[in-house]
């Protein structure tokens, strides 16, 4: 934190507003302090750019509807960290989002992959398809379970003879709560997204 006369009024402003501020430091860098919300504990830092890097990002944030540069941050953040757990050996479970292209003119195609999906009945969630043109149809799957078994799923359905545009999207989860909605029913595990 800067001590300064300056940024001491800066950072009481942003406090009493609880938002983020910009601001030139002493040395011409742009700097972002982000503070904490009512009811959450969060860390404060400061992050300091050069003044074309700060419009980039502004823009960036204005284009994605960011309504503050701090959530923005934390989904850069949130997403460094999912994309380093990614190239890890994976482990624990997931929930999962596959999006891919095919012609459905391609021999057997369509019926080869509604078998794999059925065939692996316990990891997807849902699906969609959708009819881009006389020829070409996009799929997406959402998937759930052990993440090593959803990502060979998702691997052996991008595989195919005739599927493109293969895309895989997956979020580390982790236990949250186990119970049952009544009496008869059976326990089942709900699941949040590992922080």
């Amino acid at each position: 934190m800067r001590t300064g006369k300056m940024w001491g009024a800066r950072l009481r402003q942003a406090t009493d507003q609880k938002s983020c501020i910009s601001a030139k430091n002493p040395i011409g860098m742009q700097e972002l302090v982000s503070v904490d919300l009512p009811g959450t504990a969060m860390d404060r830092f400061t992050i300091s750019l050069d003044e074309s890097l700060a419009s980039q990002f502004d823009e960036l944030i204005g284009a994605r509807g960011y309504s503050n540069r701090s959530e923005a941050v934390r989904d850069l953040i949130r997403g460094a960290i999912e994309s380093d757990r990614q190239r890890a050996a994976p482990s624990g479970y997931c929930v999962a989002n596959l999006s891919y292209v095919y012609n459905h003119h391609t021999r057997e195609l369509a019926e080869r992959l509604t078998a794999i999906q059925h065939d692996h009945h316990d990891l997807t969630v849902a699906a969609m398809h959708v009819h881009l043109d006389h020829e070409s149809c996009l799929e997406t799957v959402i998937l759930r379970g052990k993440t090593d078994t959803v990502v060979r799923f998702s691997e052996r359905l991008m595989a195919e003879s005739g599927v493109r545009h293969g895309q895989f999207n997956v979020i580390a989860v982790e236990p949250a709560h186990r119970h049952a909605h009544g009496e008869s029913d059976s326990k089942h595990t709900h699941y949040r997204p590992a922080r």
